[in-house]
């Protein structure tokens, strides 16, 4: 509890001890009237001075207001009635501002959990001179720097491990507690806790691109996007306050005079007292503070499970989607392709080997890696010239001086060469040298250990249709789409194709059914901006995929895609209890209010009561361990 919490928790006792004893003794009079208001502003001032303020700039209609009248008004009552009884106003004020501290601690609390939780900012990274370790901040360390990471300490900056071996603390990042084994060679992403051994780790990018960077810019700008549930409250209540000010006030007034002109007594009291009840009761704190904080602690909880969400209205969107689109590789597969086979026509296998490495020495494509490593030799790119990639077909380069193409069918028909077909299951990158055909090469992508079973686990929790696009070809991609159990499969598109596929499924979906897609490369920028949701693999995928996602998994785990979706479904199931439950119980209490059934005690419980209520149901979307 903050020093201000404390300093709430403090009036609030003084006020409520004060008033029990008011009661108990009885103070009569004038020093009866002084004790109750000292009780009532040691309380209440604040409230009233907000209320205040509101009217000056012309911001008259908020829960401040509606709390002021309602108290001001029950005084105003009490002296008109000369009863000497100002319990009740003290009671709604003393009622609302516990209500109110509560709230405070409540959101606190869902903050303090996501700021221990994203508690991964490095505050130094060290940098050897001279034989000795030298603390700098992190963003002044340049790409391709050489840093030490002892144990313990936060890896400030994404790298590769140069030198030592360790297991690394990922649980912040990826929600996973088992460590990660890292030696030599291996990447290293920012933010992760060294727990053994010291490492070497030469620098890949910038702290403001690192993992650690995106991951706090991502978690602190989620708020700004609102949901159409967060709009729908803020317009709410920017209509219900007025509405609600003019109905009490009609209450007060209109009976009164109907019983003027029918003859009766017109009972000002009684009809005050009602309208002032029925401003209590209307307060839409339950609302605007519970609703909010659904979303926060939904997005919180996400967090905790190394899923990001960008913001409510992406955590909205989600708990609607019907159909899961899933690019193949990096997604479902790993993305580490082997070259598993090498079929020769006019050359050795050797050779054609070392003509594809070479041609495709320029490119980063998991395919081209995959042949330069089974080469497993330095490569001369001085041997290599005018290198021309086809995007979606393959590479052509002069190799020696000779031609040389790698790719698939299309690419050889695009040359003029007829590819001699393969029947082995996998990737097949034909392979052309000075206009011939030298013969193919199979390459095998290995299925991820969790895709059959987030596949299983995307049907539980209610979707409807799951469906690959892949640049491969239909025997590949029809076993892996079989192996885990896909009801559609694309293959062999283009980037271009894959958008153009995703329109189709969207146009095919419902008004309010939802469309996600799941990738992780530079190509799948365009499908994951035109998708309802696109989910990026944050791990491995590349900056520009995350960029274009609304949702980002840290560990590349393709389970975690049906559980962002289930925190999603629990979220907006307790939004929807806590609108249902606040605007249920006030319309109630507000008709049993207006008909003198309700007093201000049953008005408290409606208001701090309700609130109190919906604001706990709304910490329940921060635990999602169970999902």
């Amino acid at each position: 509890m903050n020093r201000k919490q404390k300093l709430m928790l403090a009036r609030i006792l003084l006020s409520a001890a004060l008033t029990v004893i008011l009661s108990i003794v009885q103070v009569q009079g004038i020093p009866g009237f002084a004790l109750y208001m000292l009780s009532y502003l040691i309380v209440g001032y604040d409230i009233l001075l907000k209320a205040i303020k509101g009217i000056v700039r012309g911001q008259v209609f908020d829960e401040c207001f509606l709390m002021a009248i309602a108290t001001v008004g029950a005084i105003a009552l009490a002296i008109y009635e000369r009863s000497g009884d100002y319990t009740e106003a003290v009671a709604v004020m003393l009622f609302y501002q516990t209500g109110e501290l509560f709230q405070s601690y409540a959101v606190g609390k869902s903050r303090r959990n996501i700021t221990q939780l994203m508690d991964i900012r490095p505050d130094y990274a060290n940098i050897e001179e001279g034989g000795k370790l030298v603390k700098v901040d992190p963003d002044d360390v340049e790409i391709g720097s050489m840093i030490v990471v002892q144990p313990g300490e936060k890896v400030p900056l994404d790298g590769v491990v140069v030198e030592g071996s360790s297991s690394l603390d990922t649980s912040a990042l990826t929600g996973e507690s088992l460590p990660r084994s890292i030696s030599a060679g291996d990447g290293i992403i920012s933010g992760s806790i060294n727990m053994s051994g010291v490492l070497k780790v030469r620098t890949t990018k910038e702290f403001g691109a690192s993992t650690v960077s995106k991951i706090l810019d991502l978690v602190e700008n989620a708020s700004s996007r609102k949901s159409k549930s967060e709009d729908f409250i803020s317009r709410f209540a920017r209509v219900y306050t007025p509405a609600v000010c003019f109905a009490a006030l009609a209450l007060c007034i209109l009976p009164p005079v109907f019983n003027l002109i029918s003859g009766n007594a017109p009972s000002w009291s009684t009809w005050i007292y009602r309208a002032l009840t029925f401003l209590v009761i209307s307060c839409p704190c339950a609302l605007v503070i519970s609703i909010p904080l659904s979303f926060f602690a939904g997005i919180g909880g996400a967090s905790n499970a190394g899923v990001l969400v960008k913001g409510s209205n992406y955590l909205e969107t989600l708990s609607k989607v019907k159909t899961v689109v899933f690019d193949k590789t990096g997604t479902l597969t790993q993305g580490v392709f082997e070259v598993i086979g090498i079929h020769h026509n006019i050359l050795e296998e050797e050779k054609i080997l070392e003509y594809a490495a070479l041609a495709e020495s320029s490119s980063s494509h998991p395919i081209s890696r995959s042949i330069q490593r089974a080469w497993a030799k330095d490569i001369d790119r001085s041997r290599v010239s005018e290198t021309e990639e086809i995007g979606g077909n393959g590479i052509i380069s002069k190799v020696d001086g000779i031609a040389v193409a790698c790719g698939n069918d299309k690419l050889m028909h695009h040359i003029g060469i007829e590819p001699v077909p393969c029947h082995s299951i996998g990737t097949i990158i034909h392979v052309a040298i000075d206009g011939r055909y030298a013969g193919h090469i199979v390459i095998a992508d290995v299925e991820k250990p969790n895709s059959k079973e987030a596949v299983a686990q995307l049907r539980k929790a209610g979707i409807e249709k799951i469906v690959m696009l892949t640049g491969d070809s239909r025997r590949v991609a029809a076993s892996v789409a079989s192996s885990l159990g896909i009801d559609t499969v694309y293959s062999e598109l283009l980037p271009s194709d894959k958008v153009d596929k995703v329109e189709q499924l969207l146009s095919a979906e419902g008004r309010n059914a939802k469309l996600a897609f799941v990738g992780d490369g530079i190509n799948d920028a365009p499908v994951l901006g035109r998708a309802d949701i696109g989910i990026a693999m944050g791990a491995m995928g590349s900056d520009a995929a995350i960029e274009a996602a609304d949702v980002v998994l840290m560990d590349d785990d393709p389970l975690k895609i049906p559980k962002a979706i289930k925190i999603s479904k629990k979220c907006l199931g307790i939004v929807y209890q806590n609108i249902v439950f606040a605007i249920g119980i006030k319309l109630l209490c507000l008709l049993l209010g207006a008909l003198g059934i309700a007093n201000m005690w049953l008005a408290i419980f409606a208001d701090v009561g309700v609130m109190m209520i919906a604001v706990l149901n709304a910490i329940r979307a921060l635990f999602v361990k169970n999902l």
